[in-house]
This record gives C-alpha cells, structure tokens and sequence, in this order.
C-alpha cells in the first residue's frame, strides 16, 4: 500500500488519539519490544511500545532516547503498576513527552490523572468487560482488550466474545477500543473493525519480524509451532500464561512440588541481573502479595517467570525458557520487515473491506 495513500475507511479515532498513520499496535512484550523493534513500527505508521517492565529505570530511560533518535513518529512505553519505582517511571515518561503510557495490569485512578493532565495517553489491557468498565470510570483513553487467544499473560474469554462485550460496556463512554487475542494480518483488522473496534493489537506477529532482536534459533521455533502447539499453564509464574507447548513448560507443571526452591534462587539471580536490592524484591513480592490472592509460592515463581523468558528471547536458550506467544503463531511461515509487515496488513484489510462491501475502495 502506498503510505501517501490511506483508505479512509482504515482512519479510526485510534489513529487521531495517539497520532498515528495506521490502526495498528506492537504490544509490548517483555524481552522482545525493545528500541529497534519499537522504533521501526513507528517509522512504519504503527503504533511501537517499549515493554519497559524488565526494564531497569536506566535501561528503559536509554531505549526511550534510542527510539527518539530513530524517528520523530509517536511511541509508547509499557510499564507495572506494580513496580517500586512507577512514579519515578511515570515523571520521566511524562518528561520526555512520550505520546502513550500502557499498561498490562489496572494502573489506578491516581496515575491515570497524572498522566492524562500531561497529555500523556493512557491505554491498560483488559480482559473483561467489568475491568473495562473499571478503568474507564477513572478516565483512561483507550483500552486493549484482549482476548484468550493472546500471548502471555491471558484470559478465559474469547477474542470474538470479549470485544463485543468491552464495546457494549464502553458504549458512550469516548474510549476507543484495541481488539487484541490471535490477530495476525489484514482480515484480522477488518475483522476487528467490523466489530466496532479502533484498532488492533499484535503482539507474535511482531516478534517474528526481521526487526525483531529474538534470537533467529528462537524465532525458527515459533515458526515451526502450529496452531495447536501452545498451552495455557499456570507453572510459570501462578496465573494463566498462553506459550508454546515445549518440554520446559511439560517439566513445570510435572514439577511443582520443587517449583518455590527454584523460583527463588531464579528471582535472586534476576535480581543480580536487574540491580534491585533484595529489600525492593522483598518490598515488591509483599506488594505482589497484598494486591492478589496469590500464595508465596507464586510470588517466588512470577518473580521467577522473567528469568525463563529472558533465557529464550535474550539468551537464546530455547531449551530452558519459556516461549510466550498467541494461538496466531501457527498462521505465521516468515519474517518481514516492520514495514513489510505493515503494509500488507494494511493492503489485505483494505481489499477484505472491498469484498465485505462489493466495492473498490475510495481514498
């Protein structure tokens, strides 16, 4: 598709909210949404997010100056709710006039109006439509929603129930809406539009782009995992993850009775790996603890989960990690560009519309 040339039918209000080109999103995914990835789906019309959550301060600081040098085009940045140091983490994002602030867990109404009053736009991910309703009472932009489909950390509902649902609560409310769960292409755009949502949210197709910095050893496995290779497993950090069916994850849910000794020696190493002090681990695990009903055995395996990821996407490791990713991998054989990428699905959901319609588009 030519860039100079959009569909008008493709120009939502997603697109005027965070000021970019395209209806479409790269999630941020931890150990893979660095500052190349990010920055070359900006360049490309999309909207790009840092996943800043494994980040140290200083290293998220480093990739958000790297994408600003990379293009002038909006960006976003993922952070935790959670973390020691959000509000340290929010001031800087707000500093540096980043245009977007994500989120994958409910950010609270104080943060949101911190944010929004900089003009800063704020988009959580949600799973349900009363988690919706929730963050939309506290004045957020937009919403992902994703549905079961999706990579990491998921829900129960179906992307073809939820979106509806998150649409009808939101009915009125001037939030826009970002379909994400298993969205691979153009006609998932269409579809997603078609819905009545602004936007879609991919996350795996992404990660296998050419821009992406997964390991080419790592990618090849996901290229080779087909719609039915992936599992939701609790064994990796306590709450429902979507990943490839891998003989790691098969070893975690046969081995749980050994899964708190090992989580915590990993959360120590990751805590080398990160330079958090052990009183900030200590201080974010009794977090963790106070705001779920999570036992102290999931606390020690979600701080845990992070090192597996990163021997996989960081390290290369494939053998010993852990391999977040939709159900859409199995519709995936190759690697574009960002650009590449981009452009297609633009071009697929402009003809899918076509088709919906028996007409040709009009620019």
């Amino acid at each position: 598709m030519d860039p100079t040339s959009i569909d008008r039918r493709l120009h939502t209000r997603f697109c005027d909210l965070v000021g970019v080109r395209y209806p479409i999103v790269q999630t941020g995914m931890g150990w893979v949404s660095g500052s190349r990835l990010t920055a070359a789906t900006a360049r490309a019309g999309g909207l790009g997010v840092i996943a800043a959550a494994p980040m140290t301060f200083d290293q998220m600081a480093t990739a958000i100056a790297e994408v600003q040098t990379a293009t002038d085009a909006p960006f976003g940045v993922n952070l935790r709710t959670d973390a020691t140091d959000v509000d340290q983490r929010v001031d800087y994002l707000i500093a540096e006039g980043v245009r977007v602030a994500s989120f994958a867990q409910a950010p609270g109404r104080a943060i949101v109006e911190r944010l929004k009053e900089a003009g800063v736009v704020v988009i959580p991910t949600v799973g349900a439509a009363r988690h919706a309703e929730k963050v939309a009472e506290w004045g957020v932009d937009a919403v992902v929603a994703q549905g079961a489909e999706g990579g990491g950390h998921t829900g129960l509902v179906p992307t073809s129930i939820l979106i509806p649902q998150v649409l009808d609560a939101l009915d009125g409310s001037g939030v826009a809406v970002v379909a994400a769960g298993g969205f691979t292409d153009g006609r998932g755009l269409a579809a997603a539009l078609a819905f009545g949502a602004d936007a879609v949210a991919m996350g795996t197709r992404f990660l296998l782009t050419a821009d992406s910095d997964v390991p080419d050893d790592v990618k090849a496995v996901y290229l080779s995992t087909s719609v039915t290779g992936t599992v939701v497993t609790r064994a990796v950090d306590g709450v429902p993850q979507r990943v490839v069916a891998t003989d790691v994850v098969t070893r975690l849910e046969r081995s749980r009775l050994l899964a708190f000794p090992r989580a915590a020696l990993n959360a120590l190493r990751f805590r080398r790996l990160t330079s958090t002090s052990p009183g900030k681990l200590l201080v974010e695990g009794l977090r963790m603890k106070r705001s779920s009903e999570m036992t102290w055995s999931q606390v020690a395996m979600a701080a845990n989960a992070p090192m597996l990821t990163r021997a996989s996407m960081v390290e290369g490791r494939a053998e010993v990690g852990i391999l977040p990713t939709g159900q859409g991998v199995g519709t995936i054989a190759e690697l574009p560009t960002c650009a590449e990428l981009i452009a297609r699905t633009m071009a697929e959901a402009t003809a899918a519309l076509d088709r919906l319609s028996g007409t040709t588009s009009e620019n």
